[in-house]
């Protein structure tokens, strides 16, 4: 299993503009790569919109150009704001389709494999069914870049695992899957349940972590709220070998956050991690 690093879980550290602060680490999108193989042990990235507002094509190559170079390639990209595919006004929902297509050549600038989104909207037959349409719309485009579109869970239309499974068969292809969460999952009456549903049509998830305590041992970490052990391993027990992305949420150290997520990851993993 590759362990990847969600990028916005650096944002505090990412300089858009003007000089770091005195004893602080500062990074660019362009360090990001370097610094998620080097300092990290990372082997991928997922992106999102919220990164790249106002990148233009030379913005997008300089970073595939720096991802690839540091052999930590940009593999998802994620759209930050949930897209309203189910809108009843059509051309609002053209809008959305229009966006998500742009999202789609992104990412393929980038040189990801997947485009990660969630949708809004309520769970009505109306609304699903003009979400089935029109991601068909945005599939046909993904698919000749050879993209995959990941569905995340979000409240309303695709807050029940069986509700998402449901239409991502409708929708059909190859191209389309799911996008779980563990924090999101936390959020349900049963995560586990949750994850073993949706993990098989998966084929990135995100292991977001909120926080650490002090282990039992000297120099040992236990994440506090949900536990990440029981979720590595619910999700390898149907099978699931794709990407984990880190995405440490929480305050303090992001950095220090993100490595304890890693070594809690590895402890369950052990040689089943893999390396580019």
């Amino acid at each position: 299993m590759l362990l990847t690093l969600t990028a916005n879980s650096l944002r505090s550290l990412l300089l858009a503009k003007g000089k770091p602060k005195p004893g602080t680490d500062a990074l660019t999108l362009n360090d990001l790569p370097r610094f998620a193989r080097d300092r990290l042990g990372l082997y991928g990235l997922t992106m999102s919109t919220n990164l790249l507002v106002g990148a233009d094509l030379h913005k997008l190559d300089s970073l595939r150009e720096s991802a690839d170079k540091a052999s930590c390639p940009c593999l998802v990209l994620t759209e930050s704001e949930p897209q309203a595919f189910g809108h009843q006004d059509e051309s609002a929902g053209d809008a959305v389709v229009e966006r998500v297509m742009r999202v789609v050549r992104a990412a393929h600038r980038l040189g990801c494999n997947s485009v990660g989104l969630a949708l809004s909207g309520e769970d009505d037959e109306d609304i699903f069914d003009h979400t089935v349409e029109r991601l068909r719309n945005v599939l046909s485009i993904a698919e000749r870049l050879e993209i995959n579109l990941l569905l995340q869970p979000h409240k309303g239309l695709t807050h029940d695992p069986e509700r998402l499974t449901e239409l991502i068969k409708k929708v059909g292809g190859f191209r389309i899957g799911t996008f779980p969460d563990f924090q999101t999952a936390f959020k349900t009456p049963d995560p586990l349940l949750h994850l073993r549903r949706l993990a098989p049509y998966a084929s990135a998830i995100t292991a977001s972590s909120i926080a650490f305590k002090p282990g039992k041992k000297p120099d040992t970490f236990v994440h506090e709220g949900y536990d990440l052990l029981e979720y590595v391993k619910t999700i390898t027990s149907v099978g699931y070998q794709g990407t984990l992305a880190l995405d440490y949420r929480g305050d303090g150290d992001v950095v220090a956050g993100i490595e304890r997520t890693k070594i809690a990851l590895e402890s369950v993993l052990g040689s089943e991690v893999a390396e580019e």
